[in-house]
Order: structure tokens, then C-alpha cells, then sequence
């Protein structure tokens, strides 16, 4: 698996992380304190996050397909950008799985 693969879903889970917190703040602005203009940043935000989550599940099911994730696993990868801040947690937690994989894969250099 290239190293890519993890590159582009660490983007990917950053982005959707960020949008779907500010989303939600949206949504409290806009219900809880009815806030003039939160309407419209809601429902723009809200566009961008459906979009890009869209994108985000496209990456994360390539990666744990490369990475050969049993089902559980793919499944909380996936559903992490729905669950307001999950998505660092989850990203960090795979990262570090990841790297430790890529490092005991690469070849030992030799020392002169």
C-alpha cells in the first residue's frame, strides 16, 4: 500500500472533521440562539460537509480495503465523519497503525 493512500484520507478526515464541527455549531447557532445569518451558513456548510463526506468515505473505504480492515473496523472508519469531532480521534488512532506498518515494511538501511 502506498503512502498516498493514508495522505489522502488524513485530508480527507481533517477536512470533513472541521466542516462537521462547524456545521454543528451552525446548527446551534441557528436553533439555540437564533442567530440572523446562521440559516445560510448552516445550509452552505451543510452542502460542503454532504459533498465531502461523500469524497472522505470514497478514501477511507480505499484505504482499509489496502489495509485489509475486517468489516467493524471499516465501518467506524466510515461512519467517523458523522460523529462531530470522532473523525481526529479516529484519523490519529489509524495514522499510527498505519506509520508503524509503513516503518517495520521499509527496508533496514545499512550503517557505515
Amino acid at each position: 500500500m502506498k503512502k498516498s493512500v493514508l495522505t489522502r484520507y488524513r485530508v480527507m478526515a481533517y477536512v470533513t472533521g472541521v466542516l462537521l464541527v462547524l456545521l454543528t455549531l451552525g446548527v446551534i447557532a441557528k436553533y439555540l440562539l437564533e442567530m440572523d445569518g446562521a440559516a445560510d451558513f448552516t445550509r452552505v456548510v451543510g452542502i460542503a460537509h454532504g459533498w465531502l463526506y461523500v469524497v472522505y468515505l470514497i478514501f477511507a473505504f480505499d484505504l482499509g480495503s489496502k489495509a485489509k480492515w475486517p468489516v467493524g473496523k471499516q465501518l467506524w472508519v466510515l461512519l467517523a465523519g458523522t460523529i462531530p469531532t470522532a473523525a481526529f480521534f479516529v484519523e490519529r488512532r489509524i495514522s499510527h497503525e498505519l506509520e508503524a506498518r509503513f516503518a517495520e515494511d521499509a527496508p533496514a538501511t545499512a550503517k557505515a
